[in-house]
C-alpha cells in the first residue's frame, strides 16, 4: 500500500492543523492506520493508531485529549485532527498501516513520506 501524508505548515502555539494520509494500492480497511512524528535529532515516536474499522482509538499520553485520529474507509484515508498545538509538537509526521495493534515502530509494515508540522511559540 502506498501512503501520502498532506496538511502539515506552520502554526502558532494553540492553533489547530488537521493532517491527511492517503492510501493506495491495496485494500486500506484491511490495515490498523497509526502516526508517528519524529522531531531533528530525535527518534521517531508514537502518536495515535486507530482499527481497521475506526472502532478503537489509542493515543501517546502526549497528545491524549488534544489529537484526534480517525478514518474514512470509503475515501481510503485517515486523519490526525491537532488542537492546542504546543511548540514541542514541531517534528515530521508520518502515516503508517498494518496489521497489529502495537505502537512500535517496528509494528507497521507501510510508511509514507511525511509531512512537516512547525509550531511557534
Amino acid at each position: 500500500v502506498q501512503l501520502q501524508a498532506s496538511g502539515g505548515g506552520l502554526v502558532q502555539a494553540g492553533g489547530s492543523l488537521r493532517l491527511s494520509c492517503a492510501a493506495s494500492g491495496r485494500t486500506f480497511s484491511n490495515y490498523v492506520m497509526g502516526w508517528f512524528r519524529q522531531a531533528p535529532g530525535k527518534e521517531r515516536e508514537f502518536v495515535a493508531r486507530i482499527s481497521w474499522s475506526g472502532s478503537y482509538t489509542y493515543y501517546a499520553d502526549s497528545v491524549k485529549d488534544r489529537f484526534t485520529i480517525d478514518r474514512d474507509n470509503a475515501k481510503n484515508t485517515v486523519y490526525l485532527q491537532m488542537n492546542s498545538l504546543k511548540p514541542e509538537d514541531t517534528a515530521v509526521y508520518l502515516c503508517a498501516a498494518g496489521f497489529s495493534a502495537r505502537t512500535v515502530v517496528s509494528g507497521y509494515d507501510y510508511w509514507g513520506r511525511g509531512t512537516q508540522v512547525t509550531v511557534s511559540s
